[in-house]
């Protein structure tokens, strides 16, 4: 009886655990929804911003002899000095959505230090401030609570001290690591060169068709205006890609949890049945044994 009693003690557990998953299941594919409206919305604030840099950047290059000359674009494919901005969680079941993260970064910190170049770190979530914390990895600037409620005043204050220490010269290279969403059952790690920005993703036709009107002495003014703003809405928009690929991830761990708590709820019922079935057989052999024995 010891034993049903356990098993069925057992039952009860999963069950209330099966509960548990599933409703975090439903809160997260909920939130999702509103996270990836967001996300599509950001996405095209994005490009608008791309193309008006590219028109920019396309202006300065035609009217420059020497091709595109700002701080913001100069060549970065020897840096002696690299920050290193990464994305995880503020909280864990989400199966290894923060653990890629981590990883990415942690083979970045490798490659960078075997070639001698000098690293600042700046984590944004709990868990990959926790992770490096705990093997007594130095980090520069850390913030709780960014990535579970991106924030865009929060997010270009956070990088802006960054920025100003490319500008300033103190650091060659800025690198954004983050998990990002691409559906409802895939995510995939975004290595992203923040600072300077990449030429090669700038559009510098022979020839401009934009209609776009600027001042030569205005180009540089305004290009530094939009480059600021570009990273700094890089690091809102990441923000946002990285929290919705957390609620996807949640998503499918929950919905596996789920499963998993019914297939071990069936496993025990079995078992309680087969236990209840050998305690019968047991107690009538008992008794048909007593019987016999007063005869």
């Amino acid at each position: 009886m010891a034993n049903l009693k356990e098993i069925k003690r057992k039952i009860g557990s999963v069950k209330n655990t099966q509960k548990t998953t599933n409703a975090m299941k439903l809160v997260s594919s909920a939130k999702l929804k509103r996270t990836e409206e967001l996300a599509k919305r950001s996405r095209v604030y994005a490009a608008k911003l791309t193309e008006l840099l590219n028109e920019i950047a396309q202006k300065m290059h035609h009217s420059n002899a020497e091709g595109l000359d700002n701080v913001f674009f100069k060549d970065a494919s020897n840096p002696k000095r690299v920050d290193i901005i990464f994305i995880t969680a503020d909280k864990g079941l989400c199966g290894g959505f923060n653990s890629q993260t981590i990883k990415r970064t942690s083979q970045l910190i490798a490659d960078y230090k075997a070639k001698g170049v000098k690293l600042r770190l700046r984590a944004v979530g709990r868990k990959g401030i926790d992770f490096f914390k705990f093997n007594n990895v130095e980090l520069n600037d850390e913030i709780i609570g960014l990535s579970a409620a991106p924030d865009f005043a929060q997010a270009a204050e956070f990088i802006s001290e960054v920025s100003e220490s490319y500008v300033n010269g103190e650091t060659d290279k800025i690198i954004l690591v983050h998990n990002g969403y691409v559906n409802m059952i895939t995510q995939e790690i975004r290595q992203d060169q923040v600072l300077p920005v990449d030429a090669s993703k700038i559009e510098l036709s022979s020839k401009s068709t934009s209609e776009l009107e600027v001042e030569p002495d205005d180009d540089d003014t305004l290009l530094d205006a939009l480059v600021k703003r570009y990273v700094e809405y890089t690091m809102y928009y990441s923000l946002i890609d990285s929290l919705a690929a957390e609620h996807s991830a949640r998503m499918q761990a929950m919905d596996a949890a789920t499963k998993n708590a019914k297939e071990m709820v069936k496993e025990l019922n079995v078992k309680y049945n087969k236990a209840r079935q050998e305690s019968i057989t047991t107690e009538l052999i008992e008794i048909i044994s007593g019987m016999e024995s007063m005869k």
